[in-house]
């Protein structure tokens, strides 16, 4: 490299690395969020309703794209990173100042939702302008290599932010932290937003675009051009069912998922939950770089598919030793407990409350969700009609109760409910909440025990298949559009693929828990997709590592109707 392409890549890679630390805060505190900003809805309710809330921010990633791909295409990369900057970071510095809705009721929630609503505005159109700039800037032979180091940018902001939050927890203690010390990563965020418009500033513009400002051959029409032209709008298409698709979900089942799965599946304490994590983000973070260098050497869609395709076959067992291994005794009761709900045909319903208004009453509803909040795997049979919902485990039977026949009772009722079901399930051999066997790290370096080591080694493996996919992926894109209209044409795709399939990954997988009863069942919605996106990507998906990333460019080129190889 020399240091001019040194500078592009420190300078493009380290302000994303801030937006992404800033976007991911909420991700790593989704439990304590979610306790202090919907306070108001049952745990199980709020568990989904917080989650939600961390997908706002991936829903409205694609109509950014659109607003600041236009942007980036009319009027440079350079620009649209200071405002996506400007927007992520005082968003973020906001929420750290934010009453909670114990002060200020569901205003709070609202407000919430609305700065998430900004950060993803913002970062879909901060990561198509980093790729594109770096892209731009790279020689021939080289772009996967050069765009890694965007790769790299992700899992460094969430390693960022799982090593402020650390430190936090260590100075403050649990309960400081959990009281007021989770607002000082957020509020970090501003220093963060100095030193990124700082570095933004030094920047030059791609001289790819200069060019083409300086030819006149710029679109004048970005959108229309992109999506509005079927020879676009099909390059668009191919490029997110045959590539973004199943890297997005890959990506948050290996980083945001697995992280969720061991604390509100496993109940394995925060602390040691981001320790775990940021281990394997250590180990496995230099594979962007390898998987970026390899895919111009043996190709873009080949790596990413085979990250796919392997994610594909090995979530299940992978998972299954997780549990194994994080909390022994859970996974033992597991296999040797049965526990079944038996309810009247008709009184169970799919609890998936996207707004978290809905209220579930009934007998079978209560029942498992009270069984779906203690990650405990159980059967549902039909039972007599007319009759209250029943949990059998082992030798018990515990009666639910419904909460409209209940009335006034109904609180005395529910725990009446909860402490025989937790008096059963003890007694059959399920833990108690305060489970020895569950992996607990008392320090960061407290690793060399056999329990974190084989933890860390499942977690890198998920980090190595995100890295295979992800790798390669933004010289993928960048090498599908012609410059007018790269910025736009690369980011909607990708922010749909990553924003929509990804980012509704962990509320929809935590919502299948809940209605079948098993923990694992989740995981066939990265599966299916991962599948999808490999049978479309071999059938569709050109390779591109030897593409000129400029031959659309000249006038002349345009005038002649080129168009690139497919």
């Amino acid at each position: 490299m020399t240091p001019g392409e040194k500078k592009v890549i420190f300078a493009s890679s380290l302000g994303t690395v801030f937006e992404w630390y800033d976007f991911y805060l909420y991700g790593s505190l989704a439990v304590i969020i979610g306790a202090k900003f919907f306070s108001q809805f049952d745990p199980n309710t709020r568990n989904i309703f917080a989650l939600l809330a961390f997908a706002a921010g991936f829903l409205v990633r694609p109509f950014g794209a659109l607003v600041f791909g236009r942007l980036g295409d009319l009027v440079g990369r350079k620009y649209t990173f200071l405002v996506t900057i400007v927007i992520m970071g005082t968003s973020t510095f906001i929420v750290g100042i934010l009453p909670t809705s114990d002060q200020i009721g569901i205003t709070a929630a609202v407000i919430l939702i609305v700065l998430r609503l900004l950060q993803g505005l913002a970062l879909g159109g901060e990561y198509g302008g980093a790729a594109t700039y770096v892209a731009e800037h790279s020689p021939p032979g080289r772009r996967g290599f050069y765009t890694s180091w965007i790769q790299t940018t992700a899992t460094m902001g969430l390693f960022l932010s799982l090593l402020v939050i650390l430190f936090t927890r260590t100075a403050l203690g649990e309960a400081a932290f959990a009281d007021w010390g989770w607002r000082i990563p957020f509020l970090l965020s501003i220093v963060l937003l100095g030193i990124s418009v700082w570095i933004r500033l030094q920047l030059q513009e791609s001289p790819a675009f200069q060019k083409m400002k300086a030819e006149g051959t710029g679109s004048k029409a970005p959108l229309k051009e992109a999506f509005g032209e079927w020879k676009n709008a099909k390059i668009a298409l191919i490029a997110l069912f045959g590539l973004t698709m199943g890297q997005g979900v890959v990506w948050y089942t290996g980083q945001f998922y697995a992280l969720f799965f061991i604390q509100s599946i496993l109940k394995v304490d925060g602390y040691t939950a981001n320790l775990l994590i940021a281990w394997s983000l250590i180990l496995g973070t230099g594979g962007f770089l390898f998987f970026g260098w390899l895919s111009d050497k043996v190709g873009r869609k080949p790596i990413i598919l085979l990250g796919c395709a392997l994610a594909a076959l090995t979530y299940f067992p992978l998972f299954k030793l997780l549990t194994a291994e994080a909390n022994p005794a859970l996974y033992a009761a597991q296999q040797n407990i049965p526990v079944r709900v038996v309810a009247a045909p008709g009184d169970c319903h799919f609890q998936f409350n996207p707004t978290g208004t809905v209220t579930f009453t009934t007998s079978c509803d209560i029942a498992k969700a009270a069984l779906a909040g203690l990650s405990i795997p159980y059967t549902q049979e039909a039972g007599p009609a007319g009759h209250v919902a029943t949990v059998h485990v082992g030798n018990s039977v515990v009666n639910s109760f419904d909460v409209s026949q209940a009335g006034a009772g109904a609180a005395a009722a529910r725990a009446t409910f909860t402490r025989e079901l937790s008096a059963a399930l003890t007694s059959a051999g399920f833990p108690p909440a305060a489970n020895p066997s569950v992996v607990k790290m008392a320090h960061p370096f407290d690793i060399f025990r056999e329990q974190p080591a084989v933890i860390i080694g499942i977690l890198f493996i998920l980090v190595i298949y995100v890295t295979m996919v992800y790798g390669p992926i933004a010289a993928a894109l960048v090498e599908l559009f012609p410059t007018r209209i790269r910025y736009t044409g690369m980011s909607l795709p990708y922010h749909i693929g990553n924003g929509w399939f990804g980012g509704l990954l962990p509320a929809t997988t935590f919502a299948l828990i809940a209605a079948t009863g098993d923990i694992y069942f989740g995981l066939w919605y990265p599966i299916i997709f991962a599948v999808a996106t490999v049978i479309i990507g071999l059938i569709f998906v050109p390779e591109t590592k030897d593409r000129d990333l400029f031959a659309e460019d000249s006038a002349p080129a345009r005038r002649a109707g080129y168009k690139p190889a497919e």
